[in-house]
């Protein structure tokens, strides 16, 4: 078999990983790896004052090189998203590499430039889309006053009442739209996702959706599920977004607040790097027994969810997947969630019980109660995509464009 070398470009990689999108970056790039045929290379970036600017640090983990490129901080709008100083230096490392592919994931901070670099030396690109940063500037479709955006399609006209500078967001947008041309393919984890972009403008001709896989639940999970729930027989629910209103946390907060009962536990995940998402937050007055969880890695989600049964996803905005949905139904984890974009479309959820944006606390706090109701009722593990099958459907997608190419 052939060895195929691909680049990938992702802003974040270990061992400075942040974010969902990184972190399906990263698995998949392992998973290719233990599939065979496959050697990745990686460029990501860092912000660190001890090191100077453009400065290239090479670091190596699970068997894959990561070239991180420091770059300054207080850096012009424009070069948030256009690049050239950094596109120079992923020149120069693909002319040392000689990779047969470039999938370039999240390009924030790093700069479209770096597409442009591989077609001007005859290397095909993968573009892998994962939020709404080639469609707004603020990469979520968030307004200002923390409301989600609701454009379909995105209008750049319709965005005068959001941006800072019209005419540079309008710059911009037609930047990354030309620079969208570009790859052979353009991916993305939802149809959501994918028709959205479309219906904007964006990559009409060329986008397919490649669905995210997440990491399954290992051999003893549940086992040490089972343990947890005959040695505390109170209903648990989770929650892993932060106290903001995007998240739903307000709504979430006086939907609690209403029930009358305290027979059932809360664990709410601090994310954060440093720990500060809850330390400003007080849960004392919210009856049951609410704890926060700390941030944890893939290697440690077992843990976390074999302490909960239901998974409460309350986003606000239309999101493109949900990997926290996905991780918690193949390990038979009940959800409540909004109607939130790509986080529906797996599908075990009715669409009766979707809780649309916007609605009241109380219309939650039904649910909460129904729920707490009917326990225990612990739904069956959910089939859904691993790693391993992600990267093996993205191995079929480069033998394609690299089939088309020759």
């Amino acid at each position: 078999m052939t060895e195929r070398h691909i680049l990938l470009a992702n802003v974040f990689f270990a061992p400075f990983t942040y974010g969902g999108a990184t972190v399906v970056a990263e698995e998949v790039a392992k998973a290719l790896l233990r599939r065979g045929g496959f050697r990745v290379s990686v460029v990501s970036l860092c912000a660190r004052e001890e090191l100077q600017t453009y400065t290239v640090v090479k670091s190596q983990r699970d068997g894959i090189v990561n070239y991180v490129i420091n770059v300054p901080h207080g850096r012009s709008y424009a070069q948030l998203y256009s690049n050239p100083d950094v596109s120079e230096i992923v020149g120069s490392i693909m002319d040392d590499l000689q990779p047969d592919l470039l999938h370039a994931h999240c390009l924030q901070d790093m700069g479209v430039d770096v597409l442009e670099a591989a077609e001007a030396r005859g290397i095909p690109s993968i573009l892998s889309v994962h939020d709404f940063w080639w469609l707004c500037e603020r990469q979520f479709m968030i307004r200002p006053e923390q409301t989600y955006c609701g454009q379909s399609p995105v209008n750049i006209e319709d965005c005068r009442g959001c941006v800072n500078d019209f005419d540079a967001a309008k710059a911009r947008q037609d930047r990354l739209h030309d620079v969208g041309r570009l790859p052979a393919r353009v991916t993305y984890p939802s149809a959501f996702a994918r028709d959205l972009s479309v219906s904007s403008g964006f990559a009409p001709d060329h986008s397919v959706v490649w669905e995210n896989g997440v990491r399954l639940p290992g051999d003893d999970f549940a086992e040490a599920q089972l343990a947890r729930r005959a040695k505390d027989k109170r209903l648990t629910f989770g929650f892993l977004g932060g106290p903001s209103q995007i998240k739903g946390w307000p709504t979430m907060r006086e939907a609690f607040k209403s029930l009358n009962r305290e027979d059932f536990r809360v664990f709410v995940v601090d994310g954060s790097m440093d720990g500060s998402w809850w330390s400003n937050q007080s849960l004392s007055d919210l009856p049951g027994e609410w704890e926060v969880y700390p941030r944890f890695s893939q290697h440690q989600m077992d843990a976390f969810y074999a302490q909960i049964d239901v998974v409460l996803f309350m986003s606000q905005w239309k999101e493109t997947f949900g990997l926290a949905i996905r991780e918690a139904l193949a390990r038979g984890i009940s959800i409540i969630q909004t109607d939130s974009g790509g986080t529906v479309e797996h599908g075990t959820v009715p669409e009766s019980e979707l809780i649309p944006i916007g609605a009241k606390p109380s219309v939650l706090a039904e649910r909460l109660d129904a729920v707490l109701r009917a326990h225990p009722a612990f739904p069956e593990p959910v089939k859904v995509q691993s790693y391993d099958a992600q990267a093996e459907d993205f191995a079929a997608l480069v033998e394609t464009v690299l089939a088309e190419r020759a």
